[in-house]
């Protein structure tokens, strides 16, 4: 759970043109994971969570990915 707490963190100091950029990444809902597992402790569902490691963060990943590259290639 802390990882995703530190996605979540990461997101929110992205710069607003890069997320405006990139708008097909739900960055509000991933900082609200971060903000529910930090702030929210005893009332994480942790089936979410794990749903939300298996289904959700490959998919993330091949996004950031697509993120760096379009960053580093301007």
């Amino acid at each position: 759970m802390r990882e995703l707490g530190i996605i979540g963190e990461a997101t929110k100091n992205l710069t607003e043109e890069i997320r405006n950029k990139h708008h097909n990444i739900p960055w509000k809902k991933i900082a609200g994971m971060k903000d529910k597992i930090t702030h929210g402790y005893f009332t994480v569902d942790l089936r979410e969570v794990w749903n939300t490691s298996e289904k959700d963060i490959p998919i993330l990943k091949n996004n950031i990915k697509d993120v760096i590259n379009s960053e580093n290639s301007e």
